[in-house]
C-alpha cells in the first residue's frame, strides 16, 4: 500500500464515512465518520511519500512508532493521540490496516453508544442496575450518564432501556416510559415481578 488511491479506498470501506478535501491545499485527503464529522485517516504527500496520520490509544501508540521507523508521533496533529506513517515500503499492508482500522475505532466510540449496546445484552426476563450497565460501558461512575443516555433512547423497540432500574430495584418515574406504571407493565410483560414499584434484584438481576 504506497498510493493515496489505495488508502482512500480502504478507508471508505469502513461503514458512514465519506472523504473531504476541506483545505484549500489539494494535498490533503481527510476521510471522515458521516455522524459525526470527525476525521480517522489524513492522507498527503510530505518529503516524497504519501503519509497518514491515524488515531492511537496510548496504550498502542509507542507500540507502534517502536516496531516500525516509519511510524512517527503525528504531523502537525497532537502527538499524545495521533501517529503519522509513512508510506514508504516498510510497513506490511496488513499493519497498515491495523492501524487505520484502530483509528476509526477510536473516533466512532463514545460512552453512549456503549451504553446502548450494553442495555442490548439484558435478556428477556432480567434486569440490570444503572450501575451495572455503566460497567459493562467502560466506567462504572457514569450511571448518571447511563439515565441521560437512556432518556434520550433513539430505538426504543431495539434498546430495551425498560429493563434497566436504579441499585435498590425500582421502577423510574411515572413519564419516564410514557405514563404512570408504563415501565412497570411492561417489565410485567417480560415475566418479571414488580411489587410496589420494585423488582427483586436477587431473583431478577442480571
Amino acid at each position: 500500500m504506497k498510493t493515496r488511491e489505495e488508502v482512500a479506498s480502504f478507508g471508505l470501506t469502513f461503514p458512514d464515512t465519506y472523504m473531504e478535501m476541506p483545505f484549500k491545499d489539494t494535498n490533503w485527503q481527510l476521510i471522515r465518520v458521516k455522524e459525526s464529522k470527525k476525521a480517522f485517516l489524513w492522507i498527503y504527500e510530505r518529503e516524497g511519500f504519501i503519509n497518514l496520520n491515524v488515531k492511537v490509544s496510548p496504550e498502542w501508540r509507542d507500540f507502534w512508532r517502536n516496531a516500525f521507523k516509519s511510524v512517527v508521533a503525528g504531523w502537525h496533529q497532537n502527538k499524545e493521540h495521533w501517529n503519522t506513517i509513512i508510506l514508504d515500503g516498510s510497513i506490511p499492508d496488513k499493519d497498515i490496516k491495523n492501524m487505520i482500522a484502530e483509528s476509526y475505532a477510536i473516533i466512532t466510540d463514545s460512552p453512549t453508544k456503549r451504553i446502548y449496546e450494553a442495555v442490548k445484552q439484558i435478556p428477556k426476563g432480567k434486569v440490570a442496575t444503572y450501575g451495572r450497565i455503566a460497567e459493562l460501558a467502560g466506567d462504572r461512575k457514569m450511571a448518571r450518564a447511563v439515565g441521560n443516555a437512556l432518556h434520550k433512547n433513539p430505538e426504543p423497540d431495539v434498546i430495551p432501556c425498560y429493563r434497566v432500574v436504579n441499585a435498590e430495584g425500582k421502577c423510574s418515574g411515572s413519564f419516564a416510559f410514557g405514563g404512570p406504571d408504563a415501565q412497570a407493565k411492561r417489565l410485567r410483560e417480560d415475566g418479571i415481578e414488580v411489587v410496589n414499584n420494585r423488582v427483586d434484584l436477587e431473583k431478577y438481576g442480571w
